[in-house]
């Protein structure tokens, strides 16, 4: 058992490299200072929830699977797809397997079927978690030309093209056609204030 958890403390540190590799296709955008994998995997494990529930699917089983679609990562790095064409990866199942060698089975057995069930998208939430992924990846883009970068619509582009459910080509739709600070707006104008409803919609009252 020493042994194990000696192990499961070890993958933990791994998992923390997660919040430093960064996302290296958007260096090759010409971001300076782009997310980290980690920051990616979070925003999408929620985008995964919220499509599977409109879907019809688990939505924790969807964000379990998204939070672990990269992490193989901490040993692969992010290889852009440029990168792809000349350097083949293990799969990443086999990576996933040599991280979680030697850890107690119900934790390799928990992290390498939810690996082998996004891998294979053997599930609706899987297919969902895959549509989130590349939903995020829009997402972050439309973001990034907001703050000026330009060369970003081949991710969006390719981006929109790999999504599958309906759900996902609605959301991505929505996405491109509002910006990413109009929340900011409908929260203000809806939110409660001790002056009224006037006052709260932006119409200050009379004295």
């Amino acid at each position: 058992m020493a042994e194990e958890l000696t192990g499961l403390a070890g993958l933990l540190y791994e998992m923390g490299l997660l919040k430093r590799y960064r996302r290296t296709g958007w260096l090759v955008a010409g971001v300076r200072d782009p997310e980290s994998v980690a920051d990616h995997s979070f925003r999408t494990a929620i985008i995964a929830s919220v499509i599977a529930a409109l879907e019809g699917g688990d939505p924790e089983r969807a964000a379990f699977m998204s939070l672990f679609h990269d992490t193989q990562e901490t040993r692969i790095t992010d290889i852009p797809y440029l990168g792809k064409r000349y350097l083949t990866a293990a799969p990443n199942e086999r990576v996933t397997a040599d991280q979680t060698h030697g850890l107690p089975a119900v934790v390799a057995d928990m992290v390498g079927g939810a690996v082998r069930e996004y891998e294979a998208k053997a599930s609706r939430e899987a297919v969902c978690a895959r549509d989130a992924d590349k939903l995020e990846c829009l997402i972050q883009a439309v973001e990034y030309r907001e703050q000026g970068n330009r060369n970003v619509q081949p991710w969006i582009d390719s981006s929109l093209a790999q999504l599958t459910t309906e759900t996902a080509k609605r959301l991505a739709e929505e996405v491109l056609r509002t910006g990413s600070l109009e929340w900011v707006v409908h929260a203000l104008n809806g939110e409660r204030d001790p002056g009224g409803p006037d006052r709260a919609a932006g119409v200050e009252r009379e004295p």
